[in-house]
């Protein structure tokens, strides 16, 4: 309950976060059926850049703020600008011109590129922060907006009536054995609704704890599962947030295609050390995309 992700918008773990749930909704929406975005942990939904909170830390800074086309700014690659052209779009369908003031949280993001026919979940336990949701939701009929435990709301969810859709959970992984109903949350969803993608993010300061997550999840029996992750500094000291990961099951056509052309880019324009790298690999299936370090 102390954290706040007004702190930390649009920081680097939120790029690459809220690219991939971007990429995720535009591979749903090329057939017309609907589906349903569900998020677990959703914060406020959207955040002041210039807000106390924002200003106090400047994380993003070193995310957003990297990759935002301001006055100035050299062209994105084309390669690049095709598979962030989503994401972009959802930050700047909030601000006006070119100013960067406001950051979309994931249930803006869904928001955004959701069709009319499509459905979004969202919960958040914080009773301030889900107020500040529902407000903000509350004229949009597509919404549905919970406040209960983020691993209870998605049991009630799931499956979604329209057998269709992607799960996001990100919890801030600051109550203990957090990781264990990571795991236990994972097996009972695939259990719902095999089918659906799930994106599970978490942080990375040292890399035994990440070890151990991605070992139990492999051991639950996912079949299709793809790992991307991606490190500012060398992972290691645990006073600070050195990377983050996205574990994917049920990656969509082609993403792991994507993350190959989006990582480096990513290692190349947010990463803040020489050690600055990335890791991108299938997990419950043979081969291995990829790995690089910042060039």
């Amino acid at each position: 309950m102390n954290y706040r992700h007004a702190y930390h918008a649009g920081n680097f773990a939120d790029v690459i976060k809220h690219a991939v749930l971007a990429l995720v909704i535009e591979h749903l929406k090329r057939k017309p059926a609907p589906f349903r975005v569900i998020d677990t942990h959703a914060g406020i939904g959207v955040y002041d850049l210039t807000a106390e909170e924002a200003v106090k830390t400047g994380e993003w800074h070193d995310g957003i703020g990297r990759i935002w086309q301001g006055p100035g700014s050299s062209p994105l690659p084309d390669n690049i600008h095709d598979v962030l052209a989503p994401y972009l779009a959802t930050v700047r369908s909030l601000n006006e011109g070119d100013d960067l003031r406001i950051y979309p949280g994931s249930p803006f993001v869904a928001k955004a590129l959701m069709r009319p026919q499509d459905v979004l979940m969202v919960n958040e336990l914080h009773p301030g922060d889900h107020q500040v949701l529902l407000r903000r939701l509350r004229s949009d009929a597509r919404a549905r907006v919970t406040n209960i435990d983020g691993w209870i709301a998605l049991r009630s969810v799931l499956p979604p009536k329209e057998r269709r859709g992607v799960v996001l959970i990100d919890p801030p992984f600051e109550v203990e054995g957090e990781r264990g109903r990571l795991v236990s949350g994972l097996k009972d969803g695939l259990a719902r609704f095999a089918t659906g993608t799930y994106l599970l993010w978490y942080p990375i300061k040292e890399l035994a704890p990440v070890a151990a997550l991605k070992r139990e999840i492999v051991a639950s029996g996912v079949e299709k599962l793809l790992c991307a992750e991606l490190f500012v500094h060398r992972p290691g000291d645990p006073r600070r947030l050195n990377g983050c990961g996205l574990l994917v099951v049920n990656p969509p056509y082609q993403l792991d295609e994507r993350l190959r052309v989006l990582l480096p880019f990513l290692v190349e324009r947010l990463g803040q050390s020489p050690d600055a790298c990335f890791n991108l690999t299938w997990l419950a299936t043979e081969g291995q995309a990829g790995r690089g370090k910042r060039t």
